[in-house]
């Protein structure tokens, strides 16, 4: 029911709570919803699009970018792996910040970051400064920006933990985490767009500064509580019960979670050098930047289009497992192809279906992912078993962007090539079968937090499709004792006479 001041959504449920020594004592818990929820979720949307963007403004336009300031392809390649390198040490304290200050100040410290970085690189370009001045300072600009990353990107698990409800979970975290792949789709599609032939660099970096200084406004404005004065599930009262300390411990001995970090971490890391190295994969085989930029947006908008229809589909089904073991596995389908079609010349119908298909299978797998670790590592904190599994796919990205820089044959003397890269021979196929193949086989879990929330309520656990489980543990957890049979029946009486 709607409350009088029109800013939440109140339901009620029978909670049911074991206490010591095992009789049944009854709570009756309001959970409330709050329309507020959308607008934090809107600027967290904001706020990621915005920092991806500031991530790829030079991917897209590498050469140009390396022409205007004087330097190397593999310097410029530098301003992304930034974010890569600063994110790994920096993120242990975003996921310990997340969990222990809470989302505001976390929210609100990475709009600042992102802005004043935004700036910097903008500043960087003026003509007061020297030539020679202006790649460092770019450099510190993409620096501060790197480090609003973590602040940002391990936020949307924990915001939708926080903040929605159960049936809306999923897709919560598919919305703020989508904004992110929207914002490389911005920088793929507009940097060649606004540089064109110009080399108008200047004019590039002053364009993405203006909506991260607004962004900036918005969230420190805005966003005044780091979670709602009552809970909407279950689960989230009890969001982060385990210490920090102690929840990576259990992280470490979880099994599933070890698989979970390591596959799906490899997976973001071959989707970070895709979106970081496409242009110069494609240069080499004499495709021009604009189409490379379009292949971009096309493995975006489908990644964001198939994310859309999973996240829905899981919201209903709870079917983390299957979804993300068939997605992955067609993923990985469309990452052969594309490193078979992207050696070809005059391909660029093929490169644009495959493309398609790689973001439409790939990209769709995120959120989902995220929302599995949680389930897979409950009670242990959001922030923490999500942000874990980003530091790995960070630390991977960082050692396959190196090595496949440093297996580039050089391509200068070709005839069709448009561009001075060389051609990486990228191993996409082995990255992505072996670590598929792994999770498919190996990875198997119990959806904890469904399971606590179910049994806080009084419903059967949900059990998923890879679990063995006899008929007498079903017995087991789904049929009371008699004595708190009783318990109850006299409960619901005692409470039938005081409401008559």
């Amino acid at each position: 029911m709607e409350n009088e001041d029109n800013l939440s959504d109140e339901f009620r449920v029978h909670v049911v709570i074991p206490s010591k020594p095992n009789p049944i004592l009854e709570k009756r818990i309001v959970f409330k919803v709050y329309k507020r929820r959308w607008f934090i979720l809107f600027v967290l949307c904001l706020l990621n699009c915005s920092n991806s963007m500031l991530w790829l403004t030079f991917a897209p336009v590498a050469d140009q970018s390396a022409q205007f300031m004087g330097v190397t392809l593999d310097q410029i390649n530098w301003l992304s792996i930034i974010y890569m390198v600063v994110a790994i040490p920096l993120s242990f304290g975003t996921t310990w910040m997340l969990d222990t200050l809470g989302l505001r100040i976390t929210l609100v410290l990475g709009s600042w970051l992102n802005m004043l970085g935004a700036v910097l690189r903008f500043v960087s370009v003026l003509g007061s400064l020297v030539s020679a001045a202006k790649f460092p300072v770019v450099m510190g600009g993409q620096t501060l920006c790197a480090l609003a990353q973590p602040l940002v990107i391990f936020t949307p698990t924990k915001l939708a933990a926080l903040w929605f409800p159960e049936h809306q979970r999923a897709t919560a975290n598919m919305i703020a985490s989508m904004s992110n792949p929207l914002g490389i789709l911005v920088a793929s599609i507009f940097s060649p767009m606004i540089v064109g032939t110009t080399n108008n660099i200047s004019s590039l970096l002053f364009i993405y500064a203006v909506p991260a200084t607004i962004i900036c406004f918005l969230a420190t404005v805005g966003i005044r509580d780091s979670s709602p004065p009552t809970p909407p599930s279950a689960s989230a009262e009890s969001s982060t019960s385990e210490p920090f300390l102690e929840g990576i411990m259990l992280l470490l001995r979880n099994k599933a979670y070890m698989i979970l970090l390591l596959c799906f971490g490899s997976g973001i890391a071959v989707f970070t050098c895709f979106s970081t190295l496409l242009e110069q994969i494609m240069c080499v085989r004499g495709y021009p930047n604009d189409f490379a930029g379009l292949c971009g947006g096309l493995f975006i908008v489908f990644g964001i289009v198939g994310a859309g229809f999973l996240g829905l589909y899981v919201d209903k089904t709870k079917k983390f497992i299957e979804a993300t073991k068939v997605n992955m596995s067609l993923s990985a389908l469309a990452c052969i192809a594309f490193s078979v079609v992207s050696q070809m010349r005059n391909q660029r119908i093929a490169l644009a279906v495959v493309c398609s298909l790689f973001g439409f299978f790939g990209f769709s797998i995120y959120p989902v992912a995220m929302e599995l670790s949680v389930e897979c590592s409950y009670p242990v904190g959001e922030a923490t078993s999500a942000g874990l599994i980003f530091i790995s796919g960070q630390i991977q990205s960082v050692i396959y962007i190196l090595l496949l820089q440093g297996l580039t044959k050089p391509m200068a003397d070709s005839p069709f090539s448009t561009c001075s890269a060389g051609d990486a021979s990228l191993s996409w196929r082995g990255l992505c079968s072996a670590f598929t193949c792994c999770f498919v086989i190996f990875f198997h879990t119990e959806y904890r937090r469904l399971d606590a929330e179910a049994q806080a309520i009084g419903k059967k656990p949900t059990l998923t499709a890879c679990q063995t489980v006899t008929s007498q543990t079903l017995k087991t957890r789904q049929t009371p004792t008699t004595s708190q049979t009783d318990n109850t029946q006299d409960s619901d009486q005692k409470e039938e006479q005081a409401s008559g």
